[in-house]
């Protein structure tokens, strides 16, 4: 009897043991997945554009294909890569980060700058189904390649969360980052696709004049959704991709950008907590908007170089 005491007793601290587990795993994957919230918006906000010009019914196979090219990256490629990289030169990650911070930024300033200056134009994508199989098979491929860049800075920044936990815990919550992350931002990507036709549907076939009214309401409120998405998108690109940029040159020896944001933030801590983190968000966009336009100008006079080297060769 006092075996099978013993037994249970270790069947008990077994399930406690995977009990807290499963909830360290949850906790890390919650707090990895907050941190990358700047690109799961934008991922969000872009991935919609690349079904204009798909018929209706092959909306959500074309969505379904790209999920499973997102899984692919992000559990197949990059994961390993981290994960190896993280074992044999875990001082590479600080570099990947300010990378990848540097990335958001620019990407974010982009858009700022294009809107202002009028030289913004959404991308052109081939309308798919429309011109066979084979122009749905580009559009996807596209879709899938633009998705790489994002997850790999989503797993990127997953894994800076983790960095410090043993192995396994490394792997299951950034599986579980994966996961939620893809299923998350194709679900919202699916209802944004599908909103017009839903009201589409309920304008032609609801009973009511009110659900009629509704789904009218929906079609109309589209465009607006859309511009929304993408406004929000950019400003958590530059909230997060400077946040990352401030962090991580603070960590690689560059503290002076960091220490005044602190300065600031120090100065409206009396008015409360949420004052606090709306200064230091507010400075964060403001620096990865600074940080973004320095790298933009980087950029214009690289290709700028590229273009009179070709004229003179030619």
């Amino acid at each position: 009897m006092s075996g099978l005491v013993a037994l249970l007793d270790d069947v008990a601290a077994l399930a406690r043991m995977a009990a807290a587990s499963v909830d360290d795993v949850a906790a890390g994957a919650a707090k990895a997945s907050a941190k990358a919230a700047g690109v799961v918006v934008d991922d969000a906000a872009v991935t919609p554009q690349y079904l204009t010009g798909a018929r209706v019914e092959r909306e959500l196979p074309m969505i379904w294909r790209i999920v499973k090219g997102s899984l692919r990256n992000k559990l197949l490629i990059i994961l390993p890569a981290l994960l190896l990289l993280n074992w044999l030169a875990p001082w590479v990650l600080p570099w990947l980060l300010l990378a990848g911070g540097t990335y958001l930024a620019y990407e974010g300033a982009h858009k700022v700058w294009g809107v202002l200056t009028g030289h913004h134009h959404p991308a052109e994508q081939t309308p798919a189904v429309e011109q066979g199989p084979e122009a749905e098979d580009k559009v996807v491929r596209g879709a899938v390649t633009t998705d790489f860049i994002l997850s790999l800075e989503i797993m990127v920044i997953s894994m800076n969360e983790v960095a410090t936990e043993g192995f396994w815990q490394q792997l299951a919550i950034l599986v579980v980052v994966a996961l939620a992350i893809t299923a998350g931002v194709y679900g919202v990507v699916a209802l944004i696709v599908k909103m017009d036709d839903a009201g589409m549907a309920l304008n032609r076939r609801a009973s009511s004049s009110g659900a009629r009214a509704f789904g009218r309401g929906l079609v109309k409120a589209m465009p607006g959704v859309l511009k929304a998405i993408t406004v929000i998108g950019t400003v958590a690109m530059l909230w997060v991709g400077g946040h990352i940029v401030l962090v991580e040159l603070d960590a690689l020896g560059v503290p002076w950008f960091s220490a005044l944001q602190h300065q600031v933030v120090h100065a409206v801590e009396a008015a409360g907590g949420f004052v606090a983190w709306l200064v230091e968000t507010l400075t964060s966009a403001v620096w990865g908007l600074v940080w973004g336009t320095l790298v933009l100008g980087v950029v214009a006079l690289v290709n700028r170089a590229r273009g009179r080297r070709g004229t003179l060769q030619h």
